[in-house]
């Protein structure tokens, strides 16, 4: 899924399916983010990033905990999360 493909979702009326569209987005950035963090690693970004990688990775971790943090709800609020 791209970010491209949950705005319809952002725009509903639903709370629900706003939260989904919350959660999928995060979800395609921390991938984004692991990707990159992964090519920093080795050397084979495509520029130099101004930020540290412990910084960056920092970032990954508190998104990782915000994304539990949804998961946990959506289960309380009984929510669907799936693509």
């Amino acid at each position: 899924m791209r970010l491209s493909e949950t705005v319809e979702m952002m725009n509903s009326a639903e709370y629900k399916e706003r939260f989904r569209a919350e959660y999928l987005q995060l979800k395609i950035r921390m991938q984004g983010l692991r990707t990159m963090l992964d090519k920093y690693e080795k050397g084979t970004l495509p520029f130099k990033p101004e930020c540290s990688y412990d910084l960056l990775n920092s970032q990954l971790r508190v998104m990782t905990q915000y994304a539990m943090t949804l998961e946990k709800r959506a289960v309380i609020e009984h929510i669907d999360l799936s693509e």
